[in-house]
């Protein structure tokens, strides 16, 4: 019997670290920035192997974009308390899933993006990822990336 799998919503601004940018350096690197003590407590629950939606905030893109996979658990950086997880690109969504579409979706009513919405880094249940991934056609898993890679700091969160 393993580990219960986890699921996760992370937010970024596009502008401070897109997709495109998690994609680049082999899909690797650190979640980090995050100051709200709530979101921090949510990455400290993180376990390897976790899934999480890769989620552009902002004014011009409300939208989960694709997935990525905690690599490594919480660990502490600087003398300011901070600290990171470390996620790797497992894929991207085949069709990214809008905020108003998924707040039409009746499945997702109550879903933690909606009632707390400033929020960097949100638990996602379990039927909640499995609607949102429908709605998106699912993701596209990434083949053959087994290189080492430095794991670059994603500057937001």
């Amino acid at each position: 019997m393993g580990k219960e799998k986890h699921y996760w919503l992370l937010k970024t601004e596009p502008g401070e670290w897109s997709w495109e940018d998690q994609s680049a350096n082999g899909g690797l690197s650190n979640w980090d920035g995050v100051k709200n003590k709530q979101a921090q407590k949510h990455l400290k629950a993180m376990l390897l192997g976790d899934l999480c939606f890769f989620y552009h905030s902002g004014a011009k893109a409300r939208r989960v974009v694709g997935v990525v996979s905690v690599v490594r658990e919480w660990y502490e950086e600087g003398n300011d308390g901070g600290g990171a997880v470390d996620v790797r690109r497992v894929g991207e969504m085949r069709r990214a899933v809008d905020l108003g579409e998924m707040k039409k979706e009746n499945g997702l009513k109550g879903f933690g993006l909606f009632r707390q919405p400033r929020l960097s880094v949100v638990p996602v249940p379990e039927e909640v990822w499995k609607r949102v991934c429908e709605m998106g056609g699912g993701y596209e898993e990434d083949e053959g990336e087994s290189g080492e890679a430095e794991v670059g700091d994603h500057g937001g969160g």
